[in-house]
C-alpha cells in the first residue's frame, strides 16, 4: 500500500515538474520573439527613411595634374674655342656669375707671339703705305704702287685682328649671368678646341614642359585667348606648391601621335633660385567644365569596375543605373553619362537596399548635401 502511494506522489511531482518546465520554455520562447519583433521593428524603422537628393548642374573647372621637366630660360655649354693648357679659373661649381665675368684662361703665350708679330707687320705695312703715298704725290710712282701698299696695309691690320681675336678666344666669359655646374676639366688640362668646360644656366625664370591629351587641348584652346593665358601651378618632388604661380605661353606645333598628347610650356618667375634645371614635378592646370553634372562619391558603388547608382522613381522603388565618369574632384564624380539633373539618386543606404526595392526618404537638395559633404565607408 504504501509503495502505491509513493507512486502517485513521484507522479504527481513528475507532472508539476513538466508543467513548469513548459511554463518555463514558454517563456522564454515568447521573450526571444518579443525581442526578435522588436529588433525587426527598429531595424524596420532605420530602414524607413533614406536620404535623396538630385545630380548638381554646373559650371566648374576640375585640377588636372601633369608630370614635367624644368628647364632653364638658358642653358648652355661651354666650350674651350682654342687649344692649350687651362692655365687659371676663376670661378667655382655652383657659383652665381654675372655677365662678363672671366671664368676660364687657356694659357696665352702662342696667341701673344701671333699678336705681336701681327702687329709689327700691320707697323711695316703703314710705314710702306706711307712712304708710298708721299711718292705719288710727288708723281714719282704711279697710283697702282699706292694702291698695292693700302691693300698690303688693310691685309695686315685684318691678320691683326684675327690674332687679337684668338687671344681673346683663350679668355673664356660668361655670355650672360647664371650658375655654374660642375667643372668638366680641372687646373692645367690640355684642352683641344671644342672641349666641354661646364655649363652655365640662367635661372631667373624657368620654362616647365609637359604633356597634354588632345581632348583637353581643345577645351583648352576654346577657353583661352591670347590676352587671357590659363595660369598653372608647380608642385614640386617635395608635394610642396611653388610658391609663384606660372603662365602658359608656348604650345609644340605637332601631336605626338604614340601618345596622343602635345606639349605645352608654362613659363615661372624664379626670384629665390629655387628652382633649377633638371628638376621634376607636376604642373596643377585648372580646365574649365561647362553644364557640369555634379554627384557625390558616396552616392555611388562599383560592380566589376563599373560606377552605379540607385535612382529613385515615382513609385519610390530604387532601380540600379549605371554612369559614366568624367572626372573626380575630393568627395564628388563629374558625371559624363547616366544621369540628368532631374534624377533622384540615393546618397546614404545604398547597400542596405537591392534593385526593386521600395523606400521612403527625405528629399534634400543639392547645394545642401554638397556643403555638408565628407566622404566615409558605409
Amino acid at each position: 500500500m504504501l509503495a502505491a502511494y509513493v507512486k502517485v506522489f513521484k507522479n504527481l511531482r513528475y507532472k508539476k515538474y513538466m508543467k513548469n518546465k513548459f511554463l518555463v520554455f514558454i517563456s522564454l520562447c515568447a521573450i526571444v520573439c518579443m525581442a526578435s519583433c522588436h529588433s525587426k521593428k527598429e531595424e524596420k524603422e532605420e530602414e524607413i527613411k533614406f536620404l535623396v537628393t538630385s545630380p548638381l548642374k554646373k559650371d566648374t573647372a576640375i585640377t588636372r595634374l601633369y608630370v614635367c621637366q624644368i628647364r632653364s630660360i638658358q642653358h648652355i655649354e661651354l666650350r674651350a674655342l682654342e687649344k692649350g693648357y687651362l692655365e687659371k679659373i676663376y670661378v667655382d661649381e655652383g657659383q652665381y656669375v654675372k655677365q662678363g665675368t672671366l671664368m676660364f684662361q687657356i694659357m696665352p703665350l702662342i696667341y701673344n707671339a701671333e699678336l705681336q708679330k701681327s702687329q709689327a707687320e700691320k707697323d711695316f705695312a703703314e710705314i710702306e703705305y706711307q712712304n708710298t703715298k708721299q711718292l705719288s704725290d710727288k708723281n714719282v710712282v704711279s697710283p697702282n704702287e699706292l694702291a698695292l701698299a693700302k691693300a698690303k696695309l688693310e691685309k695686315a691690320k685684318a691678320e691683326l685682328s684675327l690674332a687679337q681675336a684668338h687671344l681673346n678666344f683663350a679668355q673664356i666669359k660668361a655670355p650672360f649671368s647664371g650658375f655654374m655646374d660642375h667643372f668638366q676639366v680641372r687646373l692645367g688640362s690640355l684642352v683641344n678646341e671644342g672641349d666641354l668646360l661646364t655649363t652655365l644656366s640662367d635661372n631667373s625664370d624657368m620654362w616647365v614642359y609637359f604633356n597634354v591629351p588632345e581632348s583637353e587641348y581643345l577645351n583648352y584652346k576654346a577657353n583661352s585667348t591670347q590676352e587671357n593665358l590659363i595660369k598653372v601651378n608647380l608642385m614640386m618632388a617635395n608635394n610642396q606648391l611653388f610658391g609663384y604661380p606660372g603662365v602658359v605661353k608656348a604650345i609644340e606645333a605637332d601631336f605626338n601621335n604614340e601618345t596622343g598628347t602635345i606639349a605645352f610650356r608654362a613659363t615661372f618667375p624664379n626670384p629665390n633660385a629655387l628652382l633649377r634645371h633638371g628638376e621634376t614635378g607636376n604642373i596643377l592646370m585648372s580646365i574649365p567644365l561647362k553644364n557640369s553634372i555634379i554627384i557625390p562619391q558616396k552616392a555611388t558603388y562599383e560592380v566589376l569596375e563599373k560606377k552605379y547608382v540607385f535612382v529613385v522613381d515615382k513609385n519610390n522603388i530604387v532601380h540600379s543605373k549605371e554612369i559614366t565618369i568624367a572626372s573626380e574632384m575630393p568627395d564628388l564624380y563629374i558625371v559624363k553619362a547616366g544621369l540628368s539633373e532631374t534624377d533622384r539618386i540615393m546618397v546614404e543606404g545604398i547597400r542596405k537596399v537591392k534593385d526593386g526595392d521600395k523606400i521612403e526618404y527625405t528629399y534634400e537638395k543639392p547645394e545642401s548635401v554638397l556643403a555638408n559633404l565628407k566622404t566615409y565607408v558605409e
